[in-house]
């Protein structure tokens, strides 16, 4: 079967300009293999590393670019060995579409740290080897999309297709974290940031039974933390309420998505403490201090999105608690102002896009 041409937004040619916007274009999709399926997109979250990835600022980028990782749609076609899902179902992507399914890490269920050959591969922005040879992949800002089954994740009655969106990045991307070190009953969290990952984490935390404190730049958030269930709010500016809070907290979780400085947050840890951080992915803005690590025996941890199982326990999580993040639907044509909010700072959590606009 041909390839078959579809509607996209993204980074048209060939462009390696860091400051490109977004313009509509055409690409092709393959039809779905015997494990594949193809989805018709129906929205799609606004991450914050949509626009580092545009902006190449890992230089890790393959252009052209075509963002989207936050992925709903209706299935339309199944192959012919697709038992999981069937055509009319709806459906989630996240941020991976496909893995070695072989190494340690995928057999134990843990695809998105995937120790094969090209580790895992993105929904979008594929495989580039050191030599610049590789493959491209293009993600859900995009009227189709094309992905095996296995990394297929069913949205359960309850949540809407806008809301279930950014689920499938910012809700597991926190939501890891806090499965893998047990945080609920009996701990005291402060979660660091108030964007697209810290408004879930915050609601997750709580309704693990763990006590939360935001600690936030912005004054002006403090309404919105308290409402979305934290138990109080810090002004991380504020170095007389930081003190304050000196040793009281078991974990911190940082959702800064641009170098920081992480050293005011160490001493709010307490003796065997663990900050982990989520959605940074370069290096902190200074070096840390062992000192304050070795005296209270405090760790400091990362940890990227989550596997394909944490996504269906997570979507499923929300759907029973009542869990939603804050949303704005936006038409496709908006995306380039979209991003220019995200960079300033002053998106209201997360963006959703409407994918029929792409039609229009």
């Amino acid at each position: 079967m041909k390839p078959f041409l579809i509607q996209a937004y993204g980074t048209p040619g060939s462009a390696t300009n860091a400051t490109n916007t977004l313009a509509p274009m055409q690409i092709e999709r393959q039809p779905p293999a015997a494990d594949q399926v193809l989805i018709e997109v129906l929205y799609c979250g606004v991450c914050h590393s949509d626009l580092h990835q545009v902006r190449n600022d890992w230089q890790n980028t393959i252009y052209p670019c075509v963002p989207g990782h936050e992925v709903v749609g209706r299935v339309i076609e199944t192959g012919a060995d697709v038992t999981q899902v069937a055509a009319g179902d709806l459906v989630g992507v996240g941020c991976m579409i496909d893995s070695c399914g072989h190494c340690a890490s995928c057999r134990e269920g843990d695809e998105q740290y995937c120790e094969g050959p090209v580790g895992w591969t993105g929904t979008y922005n594929g495989y580039l080897m050191p030599d610049g040879s590789g493959f491209n992949t293009y993600g859900g800002y995009s009227t189709h999309l094309v992905v095996r089954d296995a990394f297929v994740v069913p949205i359960p009655a309850g949540l809407s297709p806008q809301e279930a969106a950014p689920i499938l990045c910012a809700g597991v991307t926190v939501w890891s974290p806090l499965k893998h070190w047990q945080i609920g009953t009996g701990h005291h969290i402060a979660v660091v940031g108030l964007g697209g990952l810290g408004h879930m984490a915050v609601q997750l935390a709580r309704a693990r039974g763990a006590r939360v404190t935001v600690l936030t730049t912005s004054a002006d958030k403090e309404a919105d933390a308290l409402g979305l269930g934290a138990d109080a709010v810090v002004l991380s500016t504020d170095r007389a309420a930081m003190r304050l809070h000196t040793r009281a907290f078991d974990f911190i979780l940082t959702t800064i998505p641009d170098p920081f400085n992480v050293a005011p947050y160490l001493n709010l840890l307490k003796r065997n403490g663990v900050l982990i951080t989520v959605g940074l992915l370069v290096d902190y803005e200074r070096a840390l201090s062992n000192q304050k690590l070795a005296f209270h025996r405090r760790s400091v941890a990362g940890s990227l999105i989550g596997s394909i199982a944490e996504t269906r326990e997570v979507l499923q999580f929300c759907a029973d608690h009542g869990i939603r993040p804050e949303i704005e639907v936006i038409p496709m044509q908006q995306i380039n102002g979209a991003f220019d909010t995200l960079k300033a700072g002053d998106v209201r959590f997360r963006y959703v896009i409407d994918m029929q606009s792409l039609k229009a």
